[in-house]
Parts: structure tokens; C-alpha cells; sequence
């Protein structure tokens, strides 16, 4: 894999995923929010980018002009094939890790909080 793929940067790859041709900057701080409960700040998800970015898990590009953002272009982002890469390996991992845990994570669903 190219470089490690954190677990927030896989959070970011993925939403910008799901997100399709809507994948920008606020479009993807609130989304992640809405999907983890929690306040996520601009900059981190900024950062965060960067690093995928220079990874080459991402790539972006400037949308046009709008009256809503004062004449600000919106920044796009997308996956690229080695983003999808690293994301497959993750999953990978992740499956293989979840099946070889599967005794030691039971737990009584009754006595759940």
C-alpha cells in the first residue's frame, strides 16, 4: 500500500466515496459529523485531505464561481484508483481481523448498556 491509511483518512476516503460529485469541503465536515456525533473542525478535515492528496489516494479540482459563496469556487474532491486500492486493503484487513476475533468479541447482547 501506498503509504498508511489512517483511521480517519479511511473515514474521509470513504465519505468523499459516498458522496460522489458532491464531495467538498462542508459537504463532507457535515456529513461526518452526522454519521459519528461529533464536531469535526474544517481545519482538520483540511489537513486530513492534504494528506490523502499527497498520498495519491486523492485528487481535486476547483468547480465554478457561485453568488452564494461570494464568487469562492468550491473545491471537489474524488477518489483515485490507489485510493481505491488502499481502501480495499483496509477492508481486507479489517474482515480478516473481525473473522479471526469473532470468540473473543462475543458478548452477552443482554447485559448490553
Amino acid at each position: 500500500m501506498k503509504g498508511y491509511l489512517g483511521e480517519f483518512e479511511e473515514l474521509v476516503l470513504l465519505t468523499i466515496a459516498v458522496l460522489g460529485d458532491k464531495a467538498y469541503g462542508v459537504a463532507l465536515k457535515e456529513n461526518i459529523e452526522e454519521r459519528t456525533n461529533r464536531n469535526l473542525s474544517i481545519g482538520a478535515l483540511h489537513s486530513t485531505i492534504t494528506r490523502l492528496e499527497e498520498k495519491g489516494f486523492v485528487e481535486s479540482w476547483l468547480g465554478g464561481a457561485t453568488n452564494e459563496r461570494g464568487g469562492r469556487r468550491k473545491r471537489f474532491f474524488k477518489v483515485t484508483q490507489t485510493g481505491k486500492v488502499g481502501l480495499h486493503n483496509m477492508k481486507s484487513l479489517r474482515d480478516e481481523l473481525w473473522k479471526n476475533a469473532k470468540v473473543e468479541l462475543a458478548f452477552d447482547k443482554k447485559n448490553q448498556a
